[in-house]
């Protein structure tokens, strides 16, 4: 099968992309949009059967599809596409802060918009609390995805998980509570002890991880198959938990004046 194009062979690309009545690749999309973005024309050839998939990929020697050739030349797939015209490809495997970043990112504009719904403005101290509130509900929303993986990923480095099995698969559980239970300002009795406990061993646990004992981890905080590396922002998620707790049990006791359970 030759890939020969006389009109251009510079700027017009054939792309080879499995288009069948109940599949259709996002990769071949994908390849499709980044040569309109590049400037290419485009001869889109659609393998419209797993005979002609099978049939294309002997052919051609290749593993996968899609397929980009531009003139007689091979480019390959999709990743290879973006290497060829000079853009990054992302590494599965590379630590991120970006989940962390994204999430909080997320419940802190989540507490501003409950903040404005509620109070007529977004800048109040309820937004506040309920910034690390939704922030604990959605990490337990994501540990909770997989508890299972969270629980293999949280024994690596938790110090009561290490020595209790089932602390590792109560914890989401307990976070998503104290989280709940602080964004509805109720059962403060309850939320304040728990968010206590869970983020003073997980801060002791963290600390002592990768400061002492200088380990290199993967922090099981959005889940068990996070690449978030285990460090400062896992510290955080502890500390934000215990301020909250050390808060609404001052607010409790009456040492915050003016303040009330859900104000």
């Amino acid at each position: 099968m030759k890939m020969s194009d006389t009109a251009g062979a510079t700027k017009t690309a054939h792309l080879y992309r499995m288009m069948m009545p109940d599949h259709t690749c996002p990769y071949g999309l994908k390849a499709m949009d980044l040569l309109k973005r590049s400037g290419y024309a485009i001869e889109d050839h659609h393998l419209a059967s797993r005979a002609a998939v099978d049939a294309f990929k002997a052919d051609q020697g290749v593993a996968t599809t899609p397929q980009i050739f531009i003139g007689d030349r091979r480019i390959g797939g999709y990743d290879d596409l973006r290497r060829f015209l000079g853009k990054s490809v992302a590494d599965p495997k590379a630590t991120s802060y970006r989940p962390v970043i994204a999430l909080f990112a997320m419940t802190f504009f989540m507490a501003l918009a409950a903040s404005q719904a509620v109070y007529g403005t977004p800048f109040t101290i309820r937004a506040g609390e309920w910034f690390i509130a939704f922030s604990m509900a959605v990490l337990a929303l994501l540990k909770l995805q997989n508890v299972e993986s969270f629980a293999t990923m949280f024994l690596n480095y938790d110090l009561l998980a290490k020595r209790w099995v089932p602390y590792s698969y109560i914890y989401p559980f307990a976070e998503g509570l104290a989280g709940i239970l602080m964004i509805a300002g109720a059962l403060t009795w309850l939320s304040v002890p728990v968010a206590l406990v869970i983020g003073s061993i997980g801060a002791v646990s963290v600390f002592k991880a990768v400061y002492v004992d200088r380990r290199q981890l993967k922090c099981a905080c959005v889940g068990g198959s996070s690449n978030v590396p285990l460090g400062f922002l896992s510290l955080t998620e502890n500390l934000m938990m215990i301020a909250m707790a050390v808060w609404m049990a001052l607010g409790a006791f009456g040492l915050l004046p003016g303040w009330m359970p859900g104000m």
